[in-house]
């Protein structure tokens, strides 16, 4: 899956208003490449500050998953 494919997913989930599962998945989130492409979509005009608690998720699992010591295994 391509790092748009996931991102585009998780802001289609979004949009349905279940952002509970959007967090889901952001905890599950496959790469660090794919959160900053998620990232970067919730950043656009039309989604800026539309849902703070998954962008406070996106922040959170970016330190988790880009510390050295822990990886999602394939």
């Amino acid at each position: 899956m391509s790092k748009s494919e996931w991102a585009n997913k998780v802001m289609a989930v979004l949009r349905t208003g279940n952002t509970a599962a959007a967090i889901a998945q952001i905890k599950v989130a496959p790469t660090v490449k794919d959160l900053k492409a998620l990232q970067a979509a919730l950043a656009a005009p039309a989604f800026a500050g539309r849902w703070p608690d998954v962008d406070a998720a996106v922040v959170d699992n970016l330190a988790l998953l880009s510390a050295p010591r822990l990886h999602r295994a394939p």
